[in-house]
């Protein structure tokens, strides 16, 4: 019964929009495409709220300067979106998909939620940015919906309930990894820091790194902080990392942000190394950016579509098959892939039913993500903990010649 009343409403909502796409006799633009419509352009078939469907909405920045992650999020989702709904579906049932842009913003991705809600979402894949996600998460508490984000790696994000699970590694395990990485393989020894102590994502890599670098030897001589609405010039924080000597600078930061970082360092004559996390991921796609800025900028990302395990060569021969802009061929486009398999995964172990109650699916799922181990793009034999956090090993990732290469080729090239 919980879909009767939204299926009626569906149908009456599509049949106006229909008589008025024909009346106004012309399309939507391309700005508001819809999900379906951009499922439709490249070859997917887009699946409409039902009676036997499963309904997934998304959440991200689809405009804005976050968009190439919520871009990547909904076409990566997209994809496996089509391939299992070609495949025969979960349990039966389709997968209806509609995306929702947030611009990065809280207010306005608890406003999406409300008007997927509305749709008749039954799981959300979201949100992609951490402190939209926090906000959401507060919601999806309240009517124990399952939600899976892709990339909002804060580790209070799955402390808000225990319906919300992570694709993405979370804050300070990003941070503590990062350290290790650095110290492990020699990278530097006297360490600048530049961060965001506004963002949750940010500051909670930051917190782990400086504990961490402590503990392996680092010697970090520069700690310097921005704030979101003073993220344009960062001359004081790179002067101070060049003062003290630093021979890399940690920024475990977005890439917008990076991208004026990278800028400025060179004005400044800055030759210190870069390293990031997997926020930077998506960097190269950045409308407008010297991409020759990047060149040696290193992270840690589950990702790289220059991988030659099979996994990723299938994900990435197929998102571009179907179309996709490959700008958001990164991290975010591959979390997102694997969300949707992870959800079929649990949803077959669960055996989760379209008669379900939002809240039942959701208690359901949440028990069944501790018993599951899923294979996927971003890492195999990955597991979560009760708790929301997922176990897999990240990758270290150098961008060379406006390409992201794995570590592990760049270090046997140059052998």
């Amino acid at each position: 019964m919980k879909k009767s009343i939204l299926r009626v409403l569906a149908v009456v909502l599509s049949v106006a929009m229909i008589v008025a796409c024909f009346a106004a006799c012309g399309g939507k633009g391309k700005e508001e495409a819809s999900s379906e419509e951009s499922s439709a352009a490249a070859g997917g078939a887009a699946v409409e709220p039902g009676d036997n469907t499963l309904n997934i909405g998304v959440i991200g920045p689809l405009t804005g300067d976050t968009a190439v992650y919520g871009k990547a999020v909904q076409y990566g989702a997209q994809l496996a979106v089509d391939e299992v709904n070609a495949a025969g579906g979960i349990n039966g049932m389709k997968i209806a998909f509609k995306a929702e842009d947030d611009e990065g913003d809280p207010e306005k991705s608890v406003n999406a939620y409300n008007t997927l809600k509305d749709w008749g979402m039954d799981i959300l894949v979201g949100t992609v940015t951490t402190n939209p996600c926090l906000a959401v998460a507060d919601y999806t508490a309240q009517d124990n919906m399952f939600e899976l984000t892709p990339s909002a790696s804060a580790a209070t994000v799955v402390e808000k309930g225990n319906n919300v699970f992570q694709v993405c590694f979370t804050d300070p395990n990003q941070g503590i990894a990062s350290a290790d990485y650095i110290s492990d393989n020699k990278l530097a020894t006297k360490v600048g820091v530049i961060y965001n102590s506004q963002d949750a994502y940010s500051s909670g890599i930051h917190d782990r790194f400086i504990s961490e670098a402590k503990t392996k030897g680092l010697n970090i001589v520069s700690d310097e902080a921005f704030t979101t609405d003073n993220a344009t010039d960062f001359s004081a924080q790179l002067n101070a990392a060049k003062s003290g000597g630093a021979e890399l600078i940690f920024i475990p930061i977005y890439a917008k942000e990076a991208t004026s970082i990278l800028s400025q360092a060179k004005d400044l004559g800055i030759t210190a190394k870069f390293f990031g996390c997997d926020g930077l991921d998506g960097i190269l796609g950045i409308d407008g950016f010297d991409t020759s800025l990047a060149e040696g900028v290193m992270l840690l990302t589950p990702f790289s579509a220059n991988a030659t395990d099979d996994a990723t060569v299938k994900f990435v021969k197929a998102y571009k098959a179907a179309g996709y802009d490959e700008a958001n061929l990164n991290q975010f486009a591959a979390d997102a892939y694997d969300a949707i398999y992870i959800i079929k995964a649990a949803a077959e172990k669960a055996v989760v039913k379209a008669d379900m109650s939002v809240s039942d699916m959701g208690t359901a799922l949440s028990k069944a993500m501790s018993e599951i181990t899923v294979d996927g793009v971003t890492g195999t034999e990955m597991k979560w903990q009760a708790t929301g956090e997922v176990n897999k090993t990240p990758k270290a990732i150098v961008i060379k010649n406006a390409e992201y290469i794995p570590m592990d080729l760049q270090e046997s090239s140059t052998k």
